[in-house]
């Protein structure tokens, strides 16, 4: 049984039980990261880390739109799913695929055209201007078959089934991590090779997700449902146009951060690459609890089951607070060796500057941790509910924030203006959609509000 009815049951142990295999996933998809940082920093010099993470915000802005759209289309499958549509299960599901593969197609064309250009707006230091060009092109010209991933295990999750994308991303990361090995210090390809390494293993994740999917009735698809309607095509648009918008503020909004990192020179951008490689790993829960929250708001909502869904929230709600705050104790405490992974080169004394910057850069992070893990949750219940819109808004909040902070707190603060920035982007953003979900909430028919009701 691949699929999960999440309408039925304890919230917190239907959001645990779809979280926790997500969250092994996330663990396992964030070793691309980390072990990509390892190899290059390691192996290729504290230059071609550098490279990598001025190529970071470009690569996130390109790959949040493809992903922002996949996480749109999800809501509407796990509503009709909850809905018991079978025939409009399968229409969503084909009209999803078709749309993917179209917007994936046409972000990379433009993408690689843009690139340099791009960089070279971003004050890229000229050092590092070569391996981040070939990282880029790598990666976007493979876009589509990223792509090809996303949506399947979007498609996955919104029918109940977190097992199949955890396992895609333990065979992909161990992909990964032997391919990394092979290109960056075997055949010494540097940035590309590590590029090239996540490419393959991504695809390797899309064929198994793929074969899954074929053996679930639910959503095996012909080619007829795979033409578009117009119908399923506007829905889908209009769920999942709002969030690759919010995805695209807050990479504009990171690219203008990264501007302002790269001009504090090579050391400096090394350091806070270093650390925004551990940023999956903080982030990773929380976006695992916020995809078990958008499939179930998604379900219940589709039921029109509205008591369940205040109370999922709230329980998600409690469940991520305490995990942030676990998360943040221990990259505390050993956050410093965690960093040194990631940082090499002949000079001591550079490998310390970039690790005290690093370290600067994550202890900022750290003590608002929780108020990223709000943020997922309610915008995952709002993206649940059908409304994309409001996170879309959210986004740019993050990116006034984030911009706002960056431009001003260093001429106070200095460099710590520049770690605080992120803080400020988060806790803008948790208050909008903390207010908007209770808002909405509130106005859900047939709910009752008092503490205990039946």
């Amino acid at each position: 049984m691949r699929t999960r009815d999440m309408t039925v049951g304890k919230p917190a142990k239907m959001i645990l039980q779809f979280a926790l295999p997500m969250m092994a996933g996330n663990i396992f998809q964030q070793l691309y990261t980390i072990v990509d940082a390892f190899f290059v920093g390691q192996y290729a010099g504290m230059n071609a880390l550098a490279a990598v993470g001025a190529a970071d915000w470009l690569s996130w802005l390109v790959f949040g739109i493809a992903w922002g759209y996949t996480q749109g289309f999800s809501v509407l499958i796990s509503q009709r799913f909850g809905a018991g549509d079978a025939q409009g299960l399968k229409k969503a599901v084909g009209n999803s695929v078709t749309l993917t593969g179209i917007i994936c197609v046409a972000i990379a064309v433009v993408s690689l055209l843009l690139s340099v250009p791009a960089l070279h707006l971003l004050q890229t230091p000229e050092d590092i201007m070569q391996d981040a060009t070939v990282y880029l092109y790598v990666l976007f010209a493979a876009l589509p078959i990223l792509g090809a991933y996303n949506v399947q295990a979007g498609i996955l999750r919104a029918v109940g089934d977190a097992r199949t994308p955890l396992n895609a991303m333990i065979i992909a990361s161990f992909t990964n991590i032997g391919l990394d090995a092979l290109f960056v210090i075997v055949f010494r390809w540097g940035v590309p090779g590590a590029a090239a390494a996540t490419v393959v293993a991504q695809g390797a994740s899309a064929v198994y997700c793929y074969v899954i999917l074929r053996r679930i009735p639910q959503v095996r698809l012909t080619k007829n449902e795979l033409k578009m309607e117009k119908e399923t095509v506007s829905q889908l648009i209009r769920l999942g146009t709002p969030t690759a918008m919010q995805n695209i503020v807050i990479g504009v909004g990171g690219t203008a951060v990264q501007r302002v990192v790269n001009g504090y020179g090579t050391v400096f951008v090394a350091g806070f690459t270093a650390t925004n490689k551990l940023y999956g790993l903080m982030e990773m829960a929380s976006v695992s609890l916020g995809g078990a929250l958008s499939a179930y708001v998604g379900q219940n909502y589709g039921a029109k089951k509205f008591r369940r869904i205040r109370e999922g929230v709230r329980v998600g709600a409690r469940i991520t607070t305490v995990v942030s705050f676990v998360i943040a104790g221990l990259l505390f405490l050993c956050g410093r060796g965690v960093l040194g992974w990631f940082v090499n080169a002949p000079d001591q004394k550079l490998v310390n500057d970039c690790l005290d910057v690093a370290q600067r850069y994550l202890n900022a992070m750290l003590v608002g941790l929780f108020v990223l893990y709000l943020l997922h949750a309610y915008r995952c219940a709002l993206q649940g509910m059908g409304d994309t819109v409001t996170p879309m808004v959210s986004g740019v909040v993050e990116l006034v924030m984030r911009v706002g902070a960056v431009m001003i707190l260093p001429m106070f603060i200095g460099e710590w203006g520049v770690y605080f920035a992120e803080l400020c982007a988060w806790f803008g953003a948790m208050v909008l959609l903390v207010s908007a979900y209770y808002i909405r909430v509130r106005k859900l028919p047939d709910a009752d509000w008092t503490e205990g009701g039946k």
